[in-house]
C-alpha cells in the first residue's frame, strides 16, 4: 500500500494557498511539484490543466484530486494544498473545492492508480477531512496526512 509519507513531503504540503481559480491553482500547483527533479512547473500546469479538460477531477465534498503523468519521473509525488477560499470545480456534487491532493506520476506503471486509490479512499473520511480543514498550518496538515497509515493500521 502506498502511504502518504512516500507521496508528501513537508515542502509540498501548504494552508491557506490563495486561488481565485483552477487555472491560478494549477499554476501554483506546478510550482510546487517542481521542486522534484524531472518535473517542469510549466509542463505540469499545462498537463493538470489537460487532464481537467477530460472532466473534473472534484470528486464531491470539497475535494479534487488533480493528476497527471510526466515522462521521466522516477516516481510518483504528491502536492497537497487547502486553499484560502474554496474554488469552483466544477465538482460532481456542485461544491466549492478546497482540499487538493494533486499527483504526478510516472508516465508508466500502475503506481498512479495505486496513489489515487488510496487518496481518494482516505479523503472520503469526513473525520479526515474536518480535521484537516481545521488544521492551523501547513506543518499540521503535513502531521495529519502522514499519521493516516498508522489510524489505518491500528
Amino acid at each position: 500500500m502506498i502511504d502518504f509519507s512516500d507521496l508528501l513531503t513537508p515542502d509540498r504540503v501548504l494552508a491557506g494557498v490563495p486561488a481565485a481559480n483552477r487555472k491560478a491553482l494549477f499554476q501554483q500547483l506546478g510550482t510546487v511539484a517542481a521542486t522534484v527533479p524531472g518535473v517542469d512547473a510549466r509542463a505540469a500546469c499545462d498537463l493538470l490543466a489537460h487532464r481537467e479538460r477530460l472532466g473534473s477531477t472534484g470528486f464531491g465534498n470539497g475535494i479534487a484530486t488533480p493528476h497527471a503523468r510526466i515522462q521521466g519521473l522516477a516516481c510518483v509525488v504528491g502536492v497537497f494544498v487547502r486553499t484560502a477560499k474554496p474554488i469552483d470545480f466544477a465538482a460532481v456534487d456542485d461544491l466549492p473545492v478546497d482540499l487538493v491532493f494533486a499527483l504526478f506520476s510516472p508516465s508508466e506503471g500502475a503506481e498512479h492508480l495505486k496513489a489515487l486509490a488510496r487518496v481518494s479512499r482516505a479523503l472520503r473520511d469526513a473525520d479526515f477531512r474536518a480535521k484537516l480543514r481545521g488544521a492551523g498550518s501547513s506543518d499540521a496538515l503535513y502531521a495529519l496526512l502522514t499519521g493516516v497509515e498508522a489510524r489505518d493500521a491500528a
